[in-house]
Order: C-alpha cells, then structure tokens, then sequence
C-alpha cells in the first residue's frame, strides 16, 4: 500500500540529526514540523524570515500573522528568530542550511529536479527553490512515484525545466526511499506491502535492486 502523506513526513523526519537547520519545502514537507522527535534540538527555517519554525497550530495557537513561505500558519518555538527574508536567503545561499526538503515534479538518475514549471500551466515563479538546491549538499525530494495517469516521475533524463542539475542525492516517494548514484536510483526501503516489481514497474529510470530491500515501519 502506498504510503500516505503523514507517513512520508513520519519517514523523512527519521532523517534529521540534533543540532541541525532544516528547511522544509512547500506541500508534504512542511508536515515534517510535526514528527520531529521528541528530545531532538532541530531549528526550522522558513524563507520569509523564520528560523525556529514549530508545528502546525491547533485552534487556540493559530495567529494569522504567523506563516512559512506557503503562507500556512505555523507555530514558532522557544528560541525562534524572525528577520526579513533577503537574510533568510543568505543564510540559504551562504549553506547555513544542513537539511533541506523540496516536493518535485521529476528527478532522473544524474541528480537533476525538475520542480517549478509545467508547460501551459499558469505557475508564479520558481520561488526559494532554486537557491535551495543550490546552497544545500544535503537534499531529500518527497514526491508520489507517478503521476495520477500513471507515468513515472523518476526518469532517465528530465522532461520539463530544471530547478536545479546534479544536485539530488535522495527520493522519498508514496512507494520507496532510493538514493541516486552513479546514474541510478538504488531502491533502499519500500512502502509497506508495497512490490519490488511494482517499484520497477513505476521507476523509468535505471533503477538498482539490492539482494534485500527492507519495508518501512511505522508505529500504529
């Protein structure tokens, strides 16, 4: 079964380390705020100006005034700084940011993505994106495997316009977690129940198949 969008930002967290800056991209991403674990010292930055982001806010916490770059309202928490955004992006820029989380259209076995733009479709802008990529070394992409018609989104060679090229070292998807490689994914973890041949099936790309490929584990 496909993992759901919880359980992608549930997977994700299990990656942030004490100590570090993170940067969580607009959609799935920003619900990695509420699986930090417990005990964990982790500030998140917010490219509107907001380092020491907290989780989303209930009722009673919710401000209006109080949002991340996707304009959602958030929480800050103890020790959080607020400042304008051409010093959040310098701290970007400056890579200052030890994790950084983006949502993705496509990405293709030499690391490229592929985020902000598609064809005949009205889009703002490519936003913080591209700084991001470009000031980060450590970067997970959270994305669904394929496309509602079914077409795979972890490709040979990206289709529509770059974000960023050779930059993406890991892939979260609502199937697997994979790492890029030497011009391939290398299926690391699968979703649980979900096939190995199903991961194939749905991977264009050149796609690597270690002797065993554990299933994620979530807690009920």
């Amino acid at each position: 079964m496909a993992l759901s969008r919880e359980q992608m930002a549930q997977r994700v967290a299990r990656e942030l380390q004490d100590g570090f800056y993170v940067n969580l991209g607009i959609g799935i991403p920003t619900m990695v705020a509420n699986y930090v674990p417990d005990g964990m010292e982790v500030m998140l930055q917010s490219e509107n100006g907001l380092l020491g982001m907290g989780a989303f806010p209930t009722e009673e916490e919710l401000d209006a005034d109080m949002i991340n770059a996707g304009k959602q309202t958030v929480t800050t928490r103890v020790g959080a700084s607020i400042f304008n955004s051409a010093e959040s992006f310098a701290m970007i820029r400056g890579g200052h940011v030890d994790l950084t989380v983006l949502g993705a259209f496509e990405v293709d076995v030499n690391g490229n993505i592929a985020s902000w733009m598609i064809p005949g479709k009205l889009v703002k802008g490519m936003g913080g994106a591209m700084d991001l990529v470009a000031g980060a070394d450590n970067i997970i992409v959270t994305m669904t495997h394929a496309s509602k018609s079914g077409e795979s989104k972890l490709l040979p060679h990206c289709t529509l316009p770059l974000t960023g090229a050779g930059c993406i070292k890991r892939v979260l998807t609502d199937l697997a977690y994979l790492e890029i490689e030497n011009g391939a994914f290398i299926l690391k973890e699968r979703a649980p129940g979900v096939s190995v041949e199903e991961i194939k099936a749905k991977t264009a790309g050149k796609l690597i198949v270690p002797d065993l490929v554990p299933e994620m584990t979530f807690a009920d």
